[in-house]
């Protein structure tokens, strides 16, 4: 198992992932223009779901296809099952990278073993994807799920005793957080421990929060602009969603880059994050409204400083990808051969 070959896998899994991010992510920027940011009537409820269950097949897909790469079509089961319980059990992406290479070097070594010929035609159609499954299944379920669970409770914990020390020190933490795993238990206990706050009327937090989430595909976008050449062909064709999901909350536009390259992106994404959330709670800003984006920047009561945040915390996240990321060949990247020369 090389490096390469991991590499190669991600990417495959990446470029059947992002049809579904695409689309999910655009209808539920939707439904906030339609409907604000409770989808408070039927068109923008029924885009704002649409939207979420192509949102929801989004690692199942991702690890399928991982699977499918290192494996071939039997794995595509396993790997798609290992997805949908990293959905479920809350381990997010990284939970869905995990599974699906897991499913594919299972599926690998099933292939492997020497069968009577009369199983032969039932293999990729039965045996492999039965056992591989049952396989990826009970190690999601009972390896990876149970520290999903305790990440997320000792994450609170330790959230809750920064509270009361250093703005910094939560700013940092609540931002970087945020970019870690984008949806995974990290994310989502920086934002529930934020959201919790503002049962005491305290708003600062989830500013904060807002512009760790926003940034990381700001980040991305202003990297892919200000060098072409650190990123492929594929990967530029989601700058313009990249841009939709930094506007609209969501992070998750992110994704696809920090699957493709996790090593290098995600530093820099959870770097960019929390500059922005820094900068956000140390000047004060609060925002009350729970999500929304820059749908709901008039709710700030220091829009043109929130605004500001969410600009710095994207170039500081692009800076550390255009120095951490390799220049690509003319051949791979999204710049052509004449541009190049």
């Amino acid at each position: 198992m090389k490096l390469g070959d991991i590499r190669k896998h991600l990417m495959t899994g990446v470029s059947f992932m992002i049809p579904f991010v695409v689309p999910g992510g655009i209808l539920i920027a939707i439904a906030f223009m339609v409907g604000g940011i409770h989808w408070e009537n039927a068109a923008s409820q029924w885009l704002g779901n649409l939207g979420k269950t192509a949102f929801g097949l989004m690692v199942p897909a991702m690890a399928g296809y991982i699977a499918y790469s290192v494996a071939d079509r039997p794995a595509i089961a396993p790997g798609f099952i290992a997805g949908m319980i990293a959905n479920s059990q809350g381990s997010g992406f990284l939970g869905g990278i995990l599974g699906g290479l897991v499913a594919g070097y299972i599926v690998s070594a099933i292939k492997k073993i020497k069968v009577p010929s009369f199983l032969r035609p039932m293999m990729p159609v039965l045996i492999i994807p039965l056992f591989g499954a049952l396989i990826v299944g009970a190690l999601m379920s009972f390896v990876v799920g149970p520290p999903a669970s305790w990440l997320n409770t000792a994450m609170t914990s330790a959230l809750t005793s920064l509270s009361t020390a250093s703005k910094l020190l939560l700013s940092l933490a609540l931002g970087a957080m945020m970019a870690f795993d984008m949806g995974g238990p990290v994310n989502k206990a920086a934002y529930m421990f934020s959201l919790g706050l503002t049962e005491a009327d305290n708003w600062v937090p989830l500013a904060a929060v807002m512009v760790g989430g926003m940034t990381p595909p700001l980040g991305v976008a202003f990297a892919m602009l200000l060098s072409k050449k650190k990123f492929t062909s594929l990967e530029h064709e989601g700058l313009a969603g990249c841009f939709i999901g930094a506007a609209s909350f969501i992070t998750e536009f992110a994704i696809p880059y920090a699957a493709a390259d996790p090593i290098r992106v995600i530093p820099s994404l959870m770097v960019g994050s929390g500059v922005g959330a820094a900068i956000s709670m140390l000047a004060g800003v609060s925002l009350r409204a729970p999500h929304g984006g820059l749908f709901v920047l008039p709710l700030a009561n220091k829009p043109l400083v929130w605004l500001l945040a969410i600009i710095l915390g994207g170039l500081a996240t692009a800076g550390m990808l255009i120095l951490l990321k390799p220049t690509l060949p003319p051949e791979k990247s999204g710049v052509s051969v004449e541009e190049a020369s």
